[in-house]
């Protein structure tokens, strides 16, 4: 089989890059993409390889991007694709210095002047509340006493006579915060206080936060020094913002004078931000590119750091894995790094064996193969060479899927949103969407269409459309005679469908179910049977072309010794039990019409029998000898249970003995030789070819049951298909009758808004719980029967995915730098 049908050939390469083409070799082949380099320092510290320096270097060019880009997020400044300078080179090591000094200016220039904007916005925030508190509790002193005055003890009642000062004190607080502010003054200062609230009428902003919050201005008036103590602290502890009081007379001054710092500042403002804007301008058109250029150059430097010196330090030596059919690609992207870096003598490649490492598993996908073969990685990674399962699943996950969901109509709805998908998927606004489902959904979108499609196809063979029939062709059925026969059926809408009754059925509908049988009482126990049976038929062939599968994994690893001690007996237990099975449902279907099907015998009854080697009475077989060839059915399918036990571990023990003797025999001639190396070289071959066979038996033991019973399970495990077959259909039975058949049932222009809202809701409720919701439930299932009981059969799924060192990925990332505080 083709590279479609299982993994790219992958080969094992060492790189010898001079050290002064390394990095444009690196970056030539970062830009194909086309290798995965292995890491050949994996015993050393990342803090203690040879360029270290310069990936921290790249950090600190990174954190101050990122302070950047963030201040660009703050004035809603954003830096698309095209910003991002794709094509551009990686940045080189005398390119650095530049680059850092040309950032770390615009750093310094865009802090100055932000910081500069964020202190005349505080001022200016200050100014404005001091103007606010002002203005809101001037009024609450026009009838207060004077500022200075005697009190006596009879109007005090706190001691003698004693000559006091009226203080007072302005601030802001929040509402919320008001009776809890009130109430601890009072306690406080044991009522030596006084307190006026008043809202402001604008709301003030938070030179912090930037919101627009409400607050109250409040006036405190006190006597003495020491409850004024009291009173700052408490306003300390509710976070208050208070204000020097000024006496009346310098009130209007006051008020004057803020109105004029105010204006003041709002005009520097101004001016600042025009500035702030020109500089940031500045840096929205230079930090797409350096993003790009800088991730490239770390990105290089981190694979830099993954090889190794030669003894002389004046090449590089370097491990990948490449596919085969790159090769040559691979050579001439290694001649361009050396020419782009003037080297006259080009960096080269050599193959090594790959015999004790397990390459990386390649499956080359396109934009119509990539969702499925993502369904096939979510189950697990293939090992390396294995039979893949994608190409399979392109026919048989969206036919399963329509198995469960056929209907004309939602095929159809399904089929033009997957096809609107297609359409534009090349519009700038689907690829870069924010919405996460949706874009999970675009991703998938031929799989969709597919899914779409096959449900139209299924819709039809149930001749379903809304829960509405489709009389394509002429009916099969005559009603006449049985009207004649039976004078009820003119007062009844369904009918009671008799093949049996003369002259009723005239030959076969031509394609699907004849649309009568939406009239008929007994169509559920019809297509209970129908779909029941087709439900196991199609499980019993899936899951046999799933272990037919795996001989192509056999004969590809060169283990032909499987196929007839693992292969056979899996075959002929699934084929002896559950193919049997199928046969007698199509021999029953063949063997029996209309009007003898009454007389046909069960089944269920004969496969029971089969397993008790016995047979009932009262069920007549449905051909001859069917007991004799029932119980040699069994019989293989026993004896293929021992077979597929222990036919693998007897195979490995006596190959691993046939190898002991070869090896004592290698061992005796070598008491003969006289380098000592020899020996012990052949005795460490002997230890690394030994098998335990009792984990061998073991491992073969867990297979075998698990097998047998999977077959059983899993059969039964397909009769989904034939239940959310059948509760898609009685859903939307439910939604046509009592949604909007109700709008149509009636006539005049007062019912054509009741028939609109109807129509509403059946839509609503079509595209909510049909669509999505049964959609969802149809997609989960198929996956479980390709996961577990299609794949199991023959697919490991425990290989490791090829990575290879592309920058490809890196324009997203600049979209999002590291945080400044990494």
């Amino acid at each position: 089989m083709g590279n479609l049908f299982r993994s790219e050939e992958m080969c094992l390469a060492q790189l010898f890059l001079q050290s002064g083409t390394a990095f444009q070799c690196i970056g030539q082949l970062g830009e194909r993409g086309l290798v995965e380099f292995r890491d050949l320092n994996k015993g050393v510290s990342l803090f203690q390889r040879r360029f270290v320096g310069e990936v921290r270097i790249c950090e600190e060019l990174e954190r101050t991007l990122a302070y950047l880009w963030a201040e660009l997020s703050k004035a809603s400044l954003q830096v698309s694709l095209e910003d991002g300078g794709r094509e551009l080179p990686p940045l080189e090591a005398r390119q650095v210095l530049s680059l850092q000094e040309e950032s770390s200016s615009l750093r310094r220039e865009v802090q100055e002047v932000s910081g500069n904007r964020q202190s005349l916005k505080t001022r200016l925030s200050e100014l404005k509340q001091y103007q606010a508190v002002l203005q809101s509790t001037r009024e609450m002193l026009i009838d207060s006493p004077p500022r200075t005055r005697e009190r006596s003890i009879e109007e005090t009642g706190v001691g003698p006579t004693l000559p006091t000062k009226l203080s007072l004190v302005a601030g802001l607080i929040h509402p919320w915060k008001i009776e809890p502010f009130e109430r601890l003054l009072w306690r406080a200062c044991r009522g030596h206080v006084i307190v006026n609230f008043a809202d402001l009428p604008n709301q003030i902003e938070d030179p912090e936060t930037g919101e627009n919050i409400r607050m109250a201005a409040f006036l405190i008036s006190y006597w003495g020094e020491e409850i004024g103590q009291k009173v700052r602290k408490i306003c300390d502890c509710y976070h208050c913002r208070i204000f020097t009081y000024p006496c009346k007379e310098e009130e209007e001054e006051i008020l004057q004078s803020l109105q004029t710092r105010i204006n003041d500042l709002n005009t520097v403002l101004s001016q600042t931000e025009v500035y702030l804007s020109q500089v940031l301008a500045k840096v929205r058109r230079t930090i797409g590119p350096w993003c790009v250029q800088i991730r490239k150059m770390k990105a290089i430097y981190l694979v830099l750091n993954q090889c190794n010196f030669d003894v002389t330090g004046k090449c590089l030596i370097a491990e990948v894995w490449c596919p085969k059919s790159n090769l040559s690609d691979l050579q001439r992207d290694l001649e361009e790094g050396s020419t782009k870096a003037g080297a006259t003598v080009p960096s080269f490649y050599t193959l090594l064996p790959t015999d004790s490492d397990c390459p990386p598993t390649l499956n080359r996908t396109n934009k119509f193969t990539a969702g499925f073969q993502g369904i096939v990685n979510a189950y697990g990674i293939g090992k390396y060479r294995e039979v893949n399962p994608a190409p399979y699943t392109i026919i048989t996950f969206p036919f399963l899927f329509a198995v469960m969901f056929g209907d004309v109509g939602h095929g159809i709805l399904m089929s033009a949103f997957a096809l609107w998908m297609v359409v534009y998927e090349n519009k700038r606004w689907v690829k870069e969407s924010d919405n996460e489902i949706f874009q999970m959904v675009f991703h998938g979108r031929y799989l969709l269409l597919l899914m779409g499609l096959f449900s139209i196809y299924t819709g039809l063979i149930y001749n379903d459309c809304f829960h509405l029939s489709l009389a394509i062709f002429p009916s099969a059925w005559h009603v006449r005679p049985m009207i004649n026969q039976t004078m009820q059926l003119r007062h009844t809408s369904y009918v009671m469908l008799d093949p049996t009754l003369p002259r009723v059925l005239d030959g076969v509908y031509p394609f699907g179910i004849d649309p009568i049988w939406h009239l008929a009482i007994n169509k559920l126990t019809f297509l209970n049977s129908f779909k029941m049976k087709m439900s196991v038929i199609l499980g019993v062939v899936h899951m046999t072309f799933g272990v037919l599968l795996g001989m192509f994994n056999y004969t590809h690893s060169g283990s032909a010794s499987h196929l007839p001690l693992v292969l056979l007996p899996e075959l002929l237990f699934l084929v002896s039990l559950f193919g049997y099975l199928v046969v007698l449902i199509v021999y029953k279907w063949l063997a029996f019409d209309a009007h003898t099907s009454r007389h046909a015998p069960s089944i269920l009854i004969h496969f029971i029998d089969m397993f008790l080697f016995t047979s009932s009475p009262g069920n007549a077989d449905l051909y001859p000898q069917q007991t004799t060839v029932q119980t040699v059915l069994l019989i293989i399918a026993i004896f293929s249970i021992p077979l597929l036990l222990l036919g693998k571990p007897l195979h490995v023990y006596l190959v691993s003995k046939h190898q002991r003797g070869a090896y004592t025999s290698l061992d005796e001639e070598s008491e003969t030789l006289i380098n000592a190396v020899n020996t012990d070289m052949e005795i460490k071959s002997e230890s690394e070819n030994t098998v335990d066979v009792s984990d061998v038996f073991m491992k073969q033991a867990i297979h075998t049951i698990e097998y047998c019973l999977s077959c059983i399970s899993n059969t039964a495990s397909y009769l989904r298909l034939w239940a959310l077959s059948l509760a898609h259909a009685q859903l939307s039975e439910v939604l046509w009758t009592m949604v909007l058949r109700q709008g149509l049932g009636r006539s005049g222009l007062a019912y054509s808004v009741l028939l609109f809202a109807a129509f509403a809701v059946f839509a609503a409720l079509t595209l909510a719980i049909l669509l999505v919701m049964e959609g969802l439930s149809a997609f989960l299932h198929a996956l479980r029967l390709h996961w577990v009981e299609f794949q199991s059969k023959f697919y490991a799924g425990s290989g490791i995915l090829f990575l290879p060192f592309s920058f490809t990925g890196l324009d997203v990332e600049t979209l999002s730098p590291p945080s400044p505080h990494l």
